[in-house]
């Protein structure tokens, strides 16, 4: 029995979208913990553009038939918005970002440049999506 949510076209646009956000989480984690050369730029700014496009994978997955560029605007507003947050730090929030899924979710440390690897993960994710919509002809 297959689950009304992946059968159709919106189903197979769906399921593409849940196998891409697996591969970017493990990507993404496995470049956190990238060791060789370049480590420094992987692990911290580069790390901006997967994280954007997971989480585009992850609000068109939820809502399907949502253009992306409104995926795009929205996530890239979300993610600017915890970049500037990471100048607050209170005690609980810094509790929570100490923790690997806080860093990982909320950052740690504000970096005016992590704005542009930002802008070119929703770049990026929104050409995908826009090719995914057209491919699986998600309306």
């Amino acid at each position: 029995m297959t689950l009304k949510l992946f059968s159709g076209s919106l189903g197979a646009y769906r399921r593409v979208l849940l196998w891409s956000f697996g591969a970017i989480t493990l990507l993404g984690t496995l470049g956190k913990f990238y060791p060789g050369p370049g480590r420094s730029w992987l692990n911290n700014s580069f790390g901006g553009v997967p994280y954007v496009i997971l989480f585009m994978a992850l609000v068109a997955l939820i809502w399907p038939r949502l253009a992306p560029g409104w995926v795009a605007l929205g996530v890239l507003g979300t993610t600017c918005l915890l970049e500037v947050l990471q100048l607050w730090q209170p005690d609980w929030l810094q509790a929570v970002r100490a923790t690997l899924p806080g860093r990982l979710v909320l950052g740690s440390t504000f970096s005016p440049s992590d704005f542009g690897y930002y802008l070119i993960g929703a770049g990026l994710g929104w050409l995908g999506l826009r090719w995914l919509q057209a491919r699986y002809r998600v309306r």
